[in-house]
């Protein structure tokens, strides 16, 4: 065996040992977990950090992340309580909390899941109309999620969340819709123009009606005003005679006074007289009166002169222009 055969030994065994030692060192990455086999038998679990695992006795089988991961739940055509068929598809958010039940509880868990989530989805929309898939969203996404974690359970499988993308329903269904709320939109518009109609009469009947009252109030107090007015002069007209009166019954007390108010009392009475006679066309006026009134012609006719220039008395008995007594 010469010298390069030996060299090649060594060269040999100097790689075996590097190839030894890198298969004996494991370092696992943070929020990851890393299944072990011995024999093809399970070992232990490898976590985050340096591990040395024996080479060709032991292996790694499997390598789970332990983070939060989103499945996307293929669309699927579900039909409501109404009979509308609808394509629902979403998202299902997930995480491994256990590694050895996720390596051996279940081939593939990820489709598993998600094929959970659409037999759970088309079991819920089943229950709803199609008026209410869109409003109880919640709902269902609460609903989903709590059959999924429970049916994963036993996988190593934690569902944080589902999420409804799009609830699209078929043509046809869409139409209808788009007319309904169209519908709908009219009677809302039709609704809101009466009742605007019916608020606009209901402020005008009320306008005429307070200006009916402010009308009357008004009229009501210029009616009393005018009753108080008339109230404060008749007052005064009454307080004044009362006082003219008053003075009339003193100046009787005083001597002749007596005399005196007679006196005046004619005056009054042939002054209004004579004003009565020359007003008047036609005079019916018993004998004394009729010379009473030539008396008066006589006496206004000296002072500023008959209005026909004539100072003659009539005979007894007859009065001014063609009457008679």
């Amino acid at each position: 065996m010469g010298i390069f055969g030996a060299y090649g030994m060594t060269l040999g065994a100097i790689l075996l040992v590097f190839l030894v030692f890198f298969k004996l060192i494991r370092i696992v990455p943070e929020a990851e977990a890393w299944i072990v086999e011995e024999f093809g038998k399970f070992k232990r679990t490898l976590g985050p950090g340096f591990h040395l695992v024996i080479p060709f006795v032991q292996k790694v089988a499997y390598q789970s992340h332990l983070k939060e991961e989103a499945v996307d739940v293929e669309p699927q055509v579900c039909i409501t309580q109404d009979n509308v068929q609808v394509t629902v598809d979403g998202v299902l958010y997930l995480m491994v909390v256990d590694a050895e039940k996720a390596a051996y509880g279940i081939e593939n868990y990820r489709f598993a899941t998600a094929q959970l989530a659409q037999t759970t989805m088309r079991s819920e929309i089943g229950k709803i109309g199609l008026d209410n898939t869109f409003s109880e969203r919640d709902r269902i996404n609460d609903a989903v999620v709590k059959a999924v974690d429970e049916a994963s359970d036993p996988w190593g499988i934690k569902v944080t969340r589902y999420e409804i993308k799009d609830i699209t329903p078929t043509e046809t269904v869409m139409v209808a819709m788009e007319q309904q709320v169209r519908a709908e939109r009219e009677k809302r518009a039709e609704i809101l123009a009466s009742e605007g109609e019916r608020e606009s009469r209901v402020n005008r009947s009320k306008g005429e009606r307070q200006q009916a009252i402010n009308l009357s109030q008004g009229e009501r107090q210029k009616r009393v005003n005018e009753a108080d007015g008339k109230a404060a002069a008749i007052s005064i007209v009454a307080e004044a005679t009362a006082e003219g009166i008053g003075e009339v019954a003193k100046a009787l007390q005083h001597p002749r006074g007596k005399q005196a108010v007679s006196l005046r009392i004619a005056e009054q009475f042939i002054a209004q007289l004579g004003e009565i006679l020359n007003t008047a066309e036609t005079q019916v006026l018993p004998y004394d009166i009729a010379q009473i009134r030539g008396v008066l012609d006589g006496v206004l006719g000296n002072r500023g002169g008959s209005r026909d220039n004539d100072t003659s008395f009539p005979p007894a008995g007859t009065t001014g222009k063609g009457g008679r007594s």
